[in-house]
C-alpha cells in the first residue's frame, strides 16, 4: 500500500482497550463484541495513539524485548487488527 512506511496506527473511535484486572489480561471492547487479547497485543495497541509510525512502535518495544522478532511479528499484527476494522 502506498504511504505504508508513514502509518501512524489509531484504534478506530468505536474501539477501546480496557485491561481486565478480574481475567488478567487486555480487551478491545466495540459495540457489541470484546476481543480478548493474547501475549503483549494490548502494550502493541497502546503504543498505537496516531504519534508513531509502525517503525516507531517496533523501536518502542525493543527496549523491552530485545531479542523477539518484533520487525516481522508487529507488521503483521497490526495489519490483522486493521483488516479487522479496528485500526486505521
Amino acid at each position: 500500500m502506498p504511504g505504508e512506511d508513514a502509518w501512524r496506527p489509531v484504534l478506530d473511535g468505536s474501539v477501546l482497550l480496557r485491561h481486565d484486572r478480574v481475567r488478567g489480561g487486555d480487551l478491545l471492547l466495540m459495540p457489541e463484541r470484546a476481543v480478548r487479547l493474547s501475549g503483549s497485543g494490548g502494550r502493541i495497541l497502546r503504543l498505537c495513539d496516531g504519534s508513531r509510525t509502525v517503525e516507531g512502535i517496533i523501536a518502542e518495544l525493543r527496549g523491552t524485548f530485545p531479542d523477539a522478532p518484533l520487525g516481522e511479528e508487529v507488521p503483521a499484527f497490526l495489519e490483522r487488527i486493521r483488516a479487522e476494522g479496528w485500526l486505521r
